[in-house]
C-alpha cells in the first residue's frame, strides 16, 4: 500500500531535485580535481543540463510554465 506521502507528487519532485543537485555539486567539485580541459568542459556542461531538469522539476512543483497548469 502507498502512503500519502508516495501519492503526493512534490515529494518526489523534492527528492529528484535534492538527488540532481548533489551531482551537480559532485560535478563541479571535480572541475577543481581534474587537469584535463575537456573533462572540466564535459562536466561542466553535465552541470549545466542537470541544472536545467533540475529547473524544470521546480517549475512543475510551482507550475510556474504554462505546460505544468
Amino acid at each position: 500500500m502507498h502512503s500519502e506521502t508516495d501519492r503526493d507528487p512534490r515529494h518526489h519532485t523534492q527528492k529528484m531535485q535534492l538527488r540532481l543537485q548533489e551531482t551537480i555539486d559532485h560535478l563541479r567539485e571535480d572541475i577543481e580535481k581534474v587537469d584535463e580541459p575537456k573533462l572540466k568542459a564535459m562536466f561542466e556542461t553535465a552541470a549545466e543540463v542537470l541544472g536545467g531538469l533540475n529547473k524544470a522539476f521546480s517549475d512543475y512543483e510551482q507550475k510556474n510554465e504554462a505546460a505544468w497548469r
